[in-house]
Order: C-alpha cells, then structure tokens, then sequence
C-alpha cells in the first residue's frame, strides 16, 4: 500500500501549481535572491531558472515540488500588490552625470529603454546617449538570448552587453538594439574609451574564472576610420608589420599586443591593476575575421544584425576570441578554470590552487598518442618513419562506404537512398565520459578496465561481424589486421560484443597507457553548449516535442525562418568540432621545426587523448545503433556467437562522420527507421528528434545514383545533400 500512496505523492508533486513567469521572477526578486542563489539552491543550472521565469519550459520532479514551495512561500510573503523592498545589499547609488541609464535590469531578456539623443537626461561631454539601432530585419538578439543576454547587468559592470559593432560613422551597435555614439578617432583611444565609458564584457561561467572582455567588431569603414589598411599584407603571418602606424600608436599609448600581434582577431591589453583586467579584444571584418564556413555571410549583415548574432553566440555559448574552433577550447576552460583562489591554513593567505575536476597543467602525451612531430615521436622514429597501428592510436570518425557487389538482391529492390546525421555527435559523445586529468602511466600485459580511461594495444581482429557492416574498431570501417590502439570506448565496445552476443575471443590487452586520475572533465561543456544548440534550434522554429512527422516538416526549412539565427547555430555547430579538433592542435607557420615544441603544447588543454575519447565515442555510439537498428529490422536476432544477419536486415551502405546512409522503399527516415509492433521506435536504435544524439533527414537520392557512386569508388555519405562538400555537423 505505502508504494501506491508513494505513487500518488510522486503524481500530485508532478503537477504542483505554479504562478505565471512573470510572478515567479517578481517573488524571486521581492525577496533579493538572484537566479544563481535559486539554482544552487534547487540543485539545477542558472539557465534552467531562466527558462522557468521567461515560461520557455516549466520544471519537472522533484524540483518541481520544491520550485513550487519555494514560490508559494514567497507569495506569502510579498502580495502581488505589496511593493518590492530595495536590496539591502546594494543601496540606489546617487545619480551620476555618466551615461544615460537603461533602467535598472533584470537578470531575464528584456527590451532596454532606449534615451533618444535629445532627451534631457544628463550625459558626459564627449559621451552620447544611447540610441536605437534602425530596423535590421530581425527582432532583437535579446528576446532571444539566455541567462546572460540581459543588457544590463545587475552591478551595471557589463550594462550594454557583451560586445559592440562599430561602424565608420562612429556609431557601437550593442545587443538589444542598444547604439552608442563612440567619439574615438584612434585604436588606442577606442580601447580607452571601451574600458572607462563603454560598460562592455561580459560575466564569468564559473565561480573561479574570470569576467570575459569587451569585444569590439570593427567593419570596413570602422577601420578605414582607425587607420588600417582594407586587407593585410602578410599573408602568412596574418598581421600587421610592426612598423605601421597602428602599432606603433598602441605601443606609443602604453598599450600591448599579444604575440600573435593585431591581425583578424587581435588582443590589446595592459598588465591587471589591483586585480582589474585592462583588455579588448578586437575582431576585424574585412580581414576574414567572420570565417564563412562557421558564420556563412554573417560579415554582410548591417551592423546592427552583425550586433544580433554575435550578441546571441556570446550570450549563449561564450564572447569570440577567435575562431569558433578557440571559442570552443575557451569554452572548456572558462566552465572548468585550472586553478582557484584557496587559504593556506600555514600563513592565512590566500594562495592558487587546483580545481578538483579540471585540467591544472600540461602534461606530454603517451608517444602514441601524440602526431609525428610530437617531440616524444621524433625522440623514437625518423622523420620518413611511417608508423604502424601498433604504434600509433588512429581513432577518427568514420569514412566508410560497402562493396557494391555485397549489396543483397532485397536491397537492390529498394528505390532510394535515405541519408540520417546524428546530431552534434561529438558533443553527444562527450557527455558523461569519463577522461584522464592526468599524465599517462605504462602498464605491460594489464587487465583491461573500462573505467580507466587512455590506450591499449590490443588484438581485435577476432571479432567478426556481418561482411556488409562496417567494422567499428577502425575509422575505414576495414576489420583490423592485428595488434593496435584503440581508446578505451573502443575497446569496451569491444568487450560488450564479446559479452553480449557471446562472441568465441577473449580481449587481451598487451600494454596500456592509463591515466590514474580521471573524471568528466568535458561534462560541463556538454551541458552548456546542448543547451544553446536546443534553445538556437526552438528560435529556429524546432523546439523539442515534435512528433517525428512534424520534426521532419520544420527542419525542411528551419534555416529559412531566420538567417541570423542560423548562422547561430552553425557557429555552435563549429564550436563543438572546432573545440574537440583544439584538443590537438598541430604545430602552425613555416618556421616551425620537426621535432620542436610548439605553443599549443604548453597548454593544459593539450589533450590528444582526449580527442581520441571523443571521436571513439562517437563512432562508437554510431556502430552500436547500427547494429541495434539491424537486429530490430528482422524477425530473429543473430544466433549466439555469430554476428551475421539475415538478407532483409537494415545495414547502411555508407558512413561519413555522423552521417549515415540506407536504402528504403520510401524516400522518408520513417520508410528506414523500424518500429515495435505498437509503432514506437525500437528501442536502441536511431531516433528522430533535436537533442544532441538524436538523428535528423540528411538528404535522399534515388537508388541508381547511389549504386553508381558506389560502382565508382565515391562515398554517398558525403554527397547524399545533393552537394560536393562534406556531410555531418
């Protein structure tokens, strides 16, 4: 009986009333609390409360129940038509005769009061008032931006948001629509400037990182106005000389550059002062700084859409520093900083310290781990040394097409070629894995332990699968040979087969690097970035919820609905690859030496064996639905021992990446996708829907052209859309 009561209880807490949005960010903010204080409070994220009070979601159990308690309380307490008591924290300052203020903001997205020029609210000389931006086409980025989107902060630190653009009649497009009148003529002046008067940055994503700086996008005119040149000379170097005038203003101002000088995303700063940040950063439109395979023709926008877009990128994921592929890596360790501020109990003072879970300091990769010319590989093999599978870990995605003359006489029946991509397949791979933090450590002849994450060498080729599927140890789907590497996602699969479908071998690792130290250091990561890609594709028109008929009729012409918003999520879509791709990065520039150190070496975030985590992940996850789809698309699974299927079972004919491709009677996923006798989806197997992992349409062709592609070499993955470029995310 107590278990029925149980389930009336858990029925009733699952339906717990709740106010209105706009009464729930009302009791929250009567009582003083911020939406980070609920969010600890209720054990959930900081985007998550946001959702709940702009009423884009409603909280599920058990926070459900405690939200609800939480507001009725509350409501006791301040009646709606109770006035709101000032915090008692941060009494009203007097006012200043600074910028004309926005009004005092809420942490939610809202439309700023913009003061018009001639209004008679107090400005600085030198200082304009905030004005409208004209009408770009698009709503506003703030109606659309998360937990950080607001344009004023609470301490007004970072008040016009995160960035501005600035055009060459002096106007700084901000997020919201927000204009600000920039009287600057020089860079140096415009960095002043941006630091004392512009209320640009943006907050930090953890308690021990650091606040993000300004950035300033400058377009053609912007920088004809500052004195640079329309393109760069240095075409190698990407970078102006040290000798031209805008350099050496800077260095004549006291400012500095990074060592990367001022090129397409360039840097100026001064040494922190009593523990104040002096840097902004600067991206430079019409040198390339906007790359159009990540941002598509975003640099053509008006300012003010220019503003939009970059304004909901930095609001959802993280402020540009640089390619979406750095904005990645930046994202790890803005979420998961290395060191934290700690007391030493011996002198009271407060000293740096590691933070449990991140990544605190380089560490040299196992050799065959690390590229060629790695130091710790060109320590042990010549240059012209072509290494083995047994001396170099070779996890990457798939690039896998069939035999033609495998294709069965029932799939030569078929009439099309359905093509599926899994979405955001690495930054799906990536949750909940469990990484090394650590060095590696060689172990010879160890027992292989699937929660110790790093490389094996291993013999899997007495794993045998079905001829037609593509073998999941190896990226060109080709059964390995003999001993080789393999990440330990990999080589549990592999002991999941064995195990699963009683397969006669026996793993048997011959040596390993392992770290000691691990944890899931990328989980944040995950959360943060899923996040933005859901809430990018809900202003796309494809929030989550769809039936599959109406998910496959929206994402038709999802990208449609809105340019802006789709170069959005094609940026997130970049961070998450470019972000993993970071993990190990090769050496750059023709004066680097084989077998020499480079920059990115000195990194914590240096990680190869992480990246082949990732990847082996991804494929790996691909591989087992696969095999999960073709078990449930016939009657009888495979025999014990034996991984053969029948004629009529779903095998693809060909893998790129995160994209798959099969043969169906329809020209729909629904004609590929096999279902349980009651409709649903088989369970294990791909499924249609937006969230990371699930699978969207990815094109269809007829049968013959596939069977021609294949007759010719050529992969259908990769052309399936109807184009020459890449499939996949």
């Amino acid at each position: 009986m107590s278990e029925l009561f149980d389930a009336v209880d858990a029925l009733i807490a699952s339906a717990s009333p709740l106010p209105p949005p706009a009464e729930r960010e009302r009791l929250r903010k009567a009582h003083g609390l911020t939406q980070e204080q609920v969010a600890n409070a209720l054990k959930v994220r900081r985007a998550t409360v946001v959702s709940w009070e702009n009423g884009k979601t409603d909280p599920r159990p058990p926070q459900r129940e405690a939200y609800a308690r939480l507001l009725a309380q509350l409501a006791e307490l301040y009646p709606a038509n109770t006035p709101e008591p000032a915090p008692a924290t941060a009494p009203e300052s007097p006012p200043t005769a600074s910028v004309p203020r926005v009004p005092s903001a809420p942490e939610t997205p809202f439309e700023p009061e913009l003061v018009p020029a001639s209004s008679s609210a107090p400005t600085t000389p030198g200082r304009s008032a905030p004005r409208a931006a004209p009408p770009t086409g698009r709503r506003p980025a703030v109606n659309k931006a998360a937990p950080r989107s607001s344009p004023v902060a609470a301490d007004s630190q970072f008040a016009h948001g995160p960035l501005g653009v600035l055009d060459g009649d002096g106007s700084l497009y901000c997020v919201g629509g927000l204009v600000l009148d920039c009287p600057a003529k020089s860079l140096p002046g415009l960095v002043e400037w941006v630091l004392d008067e512009a209320q640009l940055g943006a907050p930090r994503l953890h308690p021990s990182g650091k606040d993000f700086d300004p950035l300033i996008v400058l377009t053609d005119t912007a920088a004809a106005r500052l004195g640079l040149p329309e393109r760069l000379e240095d075409r190698r170097r990407l970078r102006l000389p040290d000798d031209h005038k805008v350099v050496q203003q800077i260095t004549k101002a006291k400012w500095k550059l990074t060592r990367r000088g001022f090129g397409p995303w360039g840097r100026v700063y001064r040494p922190a002062q009593g523990g104040r940040r002096q840097c902004v950063q600067f991206a430079v439109l019409p040198w390339g700084a906007l790359d159009s395979r990540s941002w598509g023709t975003t640099d053509h926008l008006h300012p003010a859409g220019i503003a939009d877009v970059l304004g909901t990128y930095a609001t959802r994921v993280i402020t540009p520093r640089g390619s979406t592929a750095v904005s990645g890596l930046e994202t790890m360790t803005a979420l998961r900083p290395s060191t934290r501020a700690v007391k030493d109990e011996s002198s009271g003072t407060w000293v740096s310290g590691p933070v449990p879970g991140s990544l605190t300091e380089p560490v040299d990769p196992a050799p065959v781990e690390a590229p060629d010319e790695h130091p710790v590989v060109a320590a042990l093999y010549p240059r012209t040394h072509q290494r083995t599978p047994a001396e170099v870990l070779d996890e990457e995605a798939y690039e896998w097409a069939r035999d033609p003359q495998l294709l069965t006489d029932t799939e030569c029946t078929k009439a099309f070629a359905v093509g599926i991509d899994v979405n955001t397949a690495f930054l799906a791979a990536a949750n909940r894995l469990v990484v090394g933090l650590g060095a590696p450590v060689h172990v010879k002849d160890p027992a292989f332990d699937k929660k110790a994450p790093g490389s094996w060498l291993v013999d899997l080729s007495g794993i045998e699968l079905d001829p037609r599927m593509p073998n999941p140890f190896t990226p060109h789907g080709v059964r390995p040979e003999g001993p080789a590497w393999y990440a330990t996602p990999t080589v549990a699969y592999a002991q999941e087969l064995i195990d699963t479908y009683h397969l006669p071998t026996t793993l048997r690792p011959l040596e390993a690097w392992i770290r000691t130290e691990s944890g899931p250091y990328l989980d944040p990561w995950y959360k943060h970035l899923s996040e933005a890609y859901k809430q990018t594709m809900a202003d796309l028109g494809v929030p989550a919820g769809l039936s599959e008929a109406e998910f496959l009729t929206v994402m038709e012409h999802h990208k449609q609905t809105d340019p802006g918003m789709a170069a959005v999520l094609s940026a997130i879509k970049s961070t998450v690859k470019g972000g993993i791709g970071k993990l190990r990065e090769r050496p750059q520039g023709t004066g680097y030496k084989f077998g020499e150190r480079w920059p990115a070496l000195e990194r914590p975030t240096w990680r190869p064996d992480i990246r082949a985590a990732v990847i082996s992940a991804a494929r790996i996850n691909m591989h087992r639905k696969i095999l999960k789809t073709a078990a449930a698309s016939q009657t009888a699974p495979p025999p014990a021992g034996n991984l053969a299927f029948g004629e009529d079972a779903l095998i693809p004919i060909a893998l790129l990446s995160d994209c798959a491709v099969y043969l169906a009677d329809g020209p729909s996923p629904l004609d590929v996708l096999p279902r349980t006798a009651d409709g649903k989806p088989a369970p294990g197997t791909f499924r249609l829907g937006v969230s990371p992992g699930m699978v969207k349409h990815e094109g269809t062709q007829d049968l013959l052209w596939a069977v021609q592609m294949l007759d010719e070499g050529h992969n259908p993955a990769r052309h399936i859309k109807g184009v020459t470029e890449d499939s996949g995310e």
